[in-house]
C-alpha cells in the first residue's frame, strides 16, 4: 500500500517517533458490528417467538422445537445476508478501482486537477500541493491509492471479509438465540418456563447492551437499558398478539 511505503521512506527521527508511538484505536469495528448485528437478532426473535407460542399455550417441546429451527433457519440467513453484503461492498470497490485506474490513464490531466482540489479543500495553497500533484503523478499505485481513499471515500476491503462476516453473524445468532430457549429445555410447563426465560434473556441483553456501548463508544448504561427494552417490547407484542388470537 501506498501508506506503508511512505512510511518506509521517512525521515530516521520521524521513524523512530512513530515506533515509539503506540496509537490505541479500536480496530476491530467490522467484526464487532457482525457480532452486534448476530446476537442482537439472535437475543430478540427466539425470545419474541417464544412468548408468542408460550402465549399461544403451546407446551415446552413445542417451543423449544420451533426455537432451534427459528434459530437454524435465522443463522443461515443473517449469515448468508453478511455474506451478501461484504460480497457487493468488495465488487463495487473493484468496480470504482478499475474505473479510476481507467481515468488516470485516460485523463490524467483531470486527474491531477481532482488531487489539487482534494488538497486545497485542506487549506493548502497551491504553491504547497503542486510538488504533492506532482509527486503523485510519478507514482501511479500511490496515485490511485489517494484517489480511492480521498475522492470516492473508499477503503480497500479485506478478500476475506465476506466468509469472515457470514459466519460470525452465524454463530453470534445461535449463541445469542440459545439463550431465551434454555429454559424451554429444563421446565415442562411453557409458561413457567416463559417467565425464567424472560429473565434470562432481559439479563443478557443488558450486560450484551452494556458490552455494545462499552465498545462502540457510547453509553454502555443508556445503550444496555435501551437494547433491554427493544427485546421487551418485541416480546410483549409476541404475547400479547398470541393471547389475542388464541386466549
Amino acid at each position: 500500500m501506498a501508506q506503508d511505503n511512505g512510511r518506509a521512506n521517512i525521515e530516521p527521527e520521524k521513524q523512530s517517533l512513530l515506533n515509539e508511538h503506540k496509537e490505541k484505536h479500536f480496530t476491530a469495528g467490522e467484526i464487532v458490528r457482525d457480532i452486534i448485528i448476530g446476537v442482537s437478532d439472535g437475543l430478540t426473535v427466539p425470545f419474541a417467538l417464544a412468548a408468542g407460542l408460550s402465549g399461544a399455550n403451546a407446551s415446552s417441546s413445542i417451543v423449544l422445537t420451533a426455537g432451534i429451527a427459528e434459530v437454524a433457519a435465522g443463522s443461515i440467513s443473517m449469515g448468508l445476508g453478511g455474506y451478501l453484503a461484504a460480497k457487493s461492498e468488495a465488487d463495487h470497490y473493484a468496480r470504482e478501482l478499475k474505473r479510476e485506474q481507467d481515468e488516470i490513464i485516460a485523463v490524467p490531466d483531470t486527474e491531477a486537477a481532482e488531487v489539487a482540489e482534494i488538497l486545497a479543500e485542506y487549506g493548502i495553497e497551491p504553491h504547497e500541493y503542486a510538488p504533492v500533484v506532482n509527486a503523485l503523478r510519478k507514482r501511479p499505485q500511490a496515485w490511485l491509492d489517494f484517489m480511492m481513499k480521498f475522492e470516492l471515500g473508499l477503503e480497500k476491503p479485506d478478500p476475506r471479509r465476506a466468509l469472515v462476516s457470514a459466519f460470525t453473524i452465524a454463530i453470534a445468532y445461535v449463541l445469542g438465540g440459545l439463550v431465551p430457549l434454555i429454559p424451554y429445555m429444563f421446565i415442562p410447563k411453557a409458561t413457567d418456563a416463559m417467565v425464567a426465560s424472560v429473565i434470562l434473556t432481559l439479563l443478557a441483553l443488558l450486560i450484551f447492551g452494556y458490552a455494545k456501548g462499552y465498545f462502540t463508544g457510547n453509553k454502555p448504561v443508556i445503550s444496555a437499558f435501551q437494547t433491554a427494552l427493544i427485546g421487551a417490547i418485541a416480546s410483549a407484542a409476541a404475547f400479547g398478539l398470541a393471547k389475542a388470537f388464541h386466549p
